[in-house]
């Protein structure tokens, strides 16, 4: 191989975004509080950005609200060590001669409309939900009504702070591995005292190390068909799984019923014990698009213009870059400023037009899904979407992301819209989701002593018309999540 040094003569080609169209971009993409976010934000980094309530181009009332008073000397302050800046602080010290006394616009409060005040504040102080109580903080205020010596307290203790209720409360350490490393015997028993002292805590089935512990922890000498339950969970719960009762009747000589009774049962213990002390985070939607309905029975689409702010840039600024007195710091400053304030204008106006005009174009489309029902959805891909508009497949997702749409029939994302499909035998595209909606009624109404199987069900399908493969019935099926044709079998039902 041959190495050399020298100059060589390349023509490339790239596509390099502007700034601006990555704006537009970016602007496009974001739901409606995260727009709003975005415009608080550069509401407080530029100054030439303003928000105003109604039309900016509206002419005022003789108040020009935009520039500060300009009676106040605004000259600029000029370091001047040899004099003590005497003339700065004497401009300083006059400023507020001018302002009005803060309480002149209005009226004082009595004494008893601030106690009524008062009251109502403490009030709505007391109104205020408490912080629900932690799972630890829970387990341990029921060790300190306990009395226990401070060894064992503090091995429960211990035990307590690995419990995380986002996992249901399970005890995931083994009790060597709290120990250290040169511990003997005594503090392994202690460890196992600790353990039984905790499970005995309410929620039952706490600090468990599996499910069947868990299950077996909750179950009391009173509890209906407890000798089943207990042999079920101890031996059987893989047969129970897997809905073998056959080879549980076998095994232990009860009955299908007894065993279905005994089922029932068990399915009011809980899996996850501590699964009520875990955070839920309730995420509140906003809807981006809103969908009316005019009297000649046509869908229009409607963007909350409320919700956001009407931006237009300062005139004050505009003045200040046009009247020549700017230095050329403040005038590269200002032009800087408003250049991005434009900027964030047309790109939250490019937003409105494209997500109107793109979710305007989905709701045409699928028409019958908003009359009828999700069982008539149509066939939908962003391409067709994308054509009908007139701009490109990737500008329909930036603009369908993260985002919803308030419909008569409730608030779905506008990717809903969007589903693939196949052809009937009468060569009409058929959505995915109407295979799901019929697989679920075939599932519903099948004989439950002999159920159909993936086999049996793609057979159904194509009774209707519906040509789909094995494979995509079993992977429909299992994210709906319907089990198999065995787990669905009920065994006391005679075939």
């Amino acid at each position: 191989m041959r190495l050399h040094l020298g100059l060589e003569a390349k023509q490339v080609q790239t596509l390099k975004l502007a700034p601006r169209m990555i704006q537009s971009m970016e602007i496009l993409q974001l739901p409606q509080m995260l727009l709003q976010e975005r415009i608080e934000q550069a509401l407080v980094d530029n100054p030439t950005l303003e928000a105003v309530d109604g039309d900016p181009q509206a002419p005022d009332d003789g108040v020009q609200a935009d520039e500060p008073t300009r009676d106040v000397d605004e000259r600029e302050l000029v370091v001047d060590e040899a004099h003590n800046n005497a003339d700065d602080f004497e401009r300083l010290d006059k400023m507020g001669d001018d302002m009005p006394e803060p309480y002149e616009e209005s009226i004082r409060k009595s004494a008893s409309r601030m106690e009524d005040e008062s009251d109502r504040k403490h009030d709505a102080m007391a109104n205020i939900v408490d912080r629900p109580e932690s799972l630890h903080d829970h387990l341990l205020h029921q060790l300190g009504e306990l009395e226990l010596d401070a060894d064992l307290l503090a091995m429960c203790e211990r035990i307590v702070s690995t419990l995380d209720p986002k996992d249901g409360g399970y005890l995931r350490i083994s009790l060597e591995d709290m120990l250290p490393a040169d511990a003997g015997p005594d503090q392994l028993e202690l460890a196992r005292q600790a353990l039984a002292v905790v499970q005995n805590l309410d929620p039952p089935g706490i600090a468990a190390r599996d499910l069947k512990e868990c299950l077996l922890l909750q179950l009391t000498p009173d509890f209906p068909y407890y000798e089943e339950v207990k042999t079920i969970i101890t031996d059987h719960l893989e047969d129970l799984r897997d809905n073998r009762l056959p080879q549980i009747e076998k095994a232990t000589g009860f009955s299908i019923q007894r065993i279905k009774d005994a089922w029932e049962q068990l399915r009011r213990l809980n899996p996850k014990p501590a699964a009520d002390f875990a955070e839920t985070i309730v995420h509140v939607v906003t809807p981006d698009v809103l969908l009316e309905r005019d009297d000649e029975g046509n869908y229009k689409v409607v963007l909350p213009e409320t919700r956001l702010p009407t931006l237009h840039i300062s005139e004050y600024y505009r003045r200040r870059l046009s009247s020549g007195t700017a230095t050329a710091a403040e005038k590269e400053f200002i032009k800087r400023k408003i250049n991005a304030a434009q900027w964030l204008i047309e790109a939250i106006e490019q937003r409105r037009s494209t997500l109107t005009r793109v979710s305007q174009a989905i709701v045409d489309y699928q028409k019958r899904f908003l009359e009828e029902g999700p069982e008539c959805i149509e066939p939908l891909k962003m391409q067709q979407i994308a054509e009908k508009v007139g701009v490109h497949v990737t500008t329909v997702s930036r603009a369908v992301d993260d985002k919803w749409i308030q419909t008569p029939r409730g608030l779905y994302p506008l990717r809903r819209f969007f589903v693939g499909g196949t052809k009937s035998e009468e060569g009409e595209e058929v959505a995915w989701d109407i295979i799901r909606i019929k697989l679920q009624e075939l599932i519903d109404n099948e004989n439950k002593s002999k159920p159909f199987s993936d086999d049996e069900l793609v057979a159904e399908l194509h009774k209707q018309g519906l040509n789909v493969a094995r494979r995509t019935i079993t992977k429909y099926r299992q994210k709906m999540n319907i089990p198999s044709s065995r787990q669905r079998r009920d065994w006391a039902v005679k075939a």
